[in-house]
């Protein structure tokens, strides 16, 4: 594989014969020639080898706890677990090779610019056949009610509160709620007292993500990353620097994590839990994900939770660096 010249580097793409690559990591080299396959590399022995992890998207390892940027798994489970979400890529090669791509990239912009190349590849997907297939086979249901105050602003002293406040629905992020808590925010962030602010949701959860129904309404996919990037919630949080707080509790998932990893400080409640199920939509996360939870866990965690989709829990949450401490709700 170390000798892949550029026309063979063409197999090993979402359009060739090989999406994935799972590898020994101790063993393998990066090709000569850039591909787009997902290198997951592996660690039978547990033996966490001296490695190159540039050359890898995501690290699996059957060592207990292992350190930054590996992923510990049960032994007993190991191949199981590898070859789900080898499967999981291969269902949707597109995405899974483009959200790999971002990820790689993302890690050497600064969060503005890395979120404007997660958009237009979210933009980008929004067009494919991976999506269209999910919007084909899936029902969604009408759209969902929105609140008349789909964020509540509540000042006291020099600390705001934003609440997301559509619990009926749990605080599912349809276009007015993003549209609003971009609003507020950016209001905080033009108001020269300088005040600190947390956001918070109501009900149940803090967010279960984008509103389904909602998905695929955007004809102009172009004016759609225009208005993604005006409207980035993610970077006006970052941009409030340390003066932005977020509280997680319940479901946080999709951009119910992905514009709450991008505040300064990250709290969790105990039952909080975290999930990234875009894949499964032929899509990669669009509300900052590739850039706000990689500055906080690393890519190469990023990239197992988009890929096994699997939930994460406060207590792995803290482990990883995606939220800092955990709270009793108050």
């Amino acid at each position: 594989m170390r000798e892949t010249d550029y026309l063979g580097a063409d197999r090993l793409s979402a359009l060739g014969d090989t999406a994935v690559l799972v590898v020994d990591a101790c063993r393998w080299r990066k090709p000569i020639a850039p591909v787009q396959a997902i290198v997951i590399g592996i660690d039978r022995e547990g033996t966490l080898p001296a490695i190159d992890e540039q050359a890898f998207d995501v690290l699996l390892t059957v060592c207990n706890g292992a350190p930054r940027p590996w992923l510990s798994l049960e032994p007993e489970n190991f191949d199981k677990n590898v070859a789900k979400i080898s499967a999981a890529a291969e269902a949707n090669p597109i995405a899974a090779t483009i959200g790999a791509q971002i990820l790689r990239l993302a890690s050497g912009l600064n969060l503005r610019d890395a979120l404007q190349v997660e958009s237009l590849a979210y933009s980008t997907l929004l067009g494919g056949t991976e999506f269209r297939r999910w919007q084909d086979t899936t029902k969604r249901g009408a759209p969902i009610a929105v609140s008349a105050d789909p964020v509540v602003f509540l000042r006291d002293g020099n600390q705001i509160t934003l609440k997301l406040n559509n619990p009926q629905n749990r605080n599912a992020m349809s276009a007015t709620m993003r549209d609003a808590l971009y609003e507020a925010l950016a209001n905080i962030l033009d108001d020269p007292t300088k005040p600190e602010v947390i956001l918070t949701g109501e009900g149940k959860c803090f967010s279960t993500g984008g509103s389904l129904p909602e998905f695929g309404t955007a004809h102009d996919l172009a004016a759609a990353h225009v208005t993604r990037s005006l409207h980035s919630c993610a970077t006006a949080l970052d941009a409030l620097g340390d003066r932005a707080a977020v509280r997680f509790h319940g479901a946080c998932i999709g951009s119910g994590i992905e514009i709450g990893a991008a505040a300064y400080r990250r709290i969790a409640t105990p039952e909080a839990w975290f999930q990234l199920p875009e894949l499964d939509m032929g899509l990669i996360p669009g509300a900052g994900g590739t850039a706000t939870i990689a500055r906080a866990i690393g890519r190469h965690r990023t990239m197992w939770m988009f890929l096994s989709g699997k939930r994460i829990g406060a207590s792995q949450a803290l482990e990883w660096g995606l939220v800092h401490v955990i709270e009793n709700q108050r």
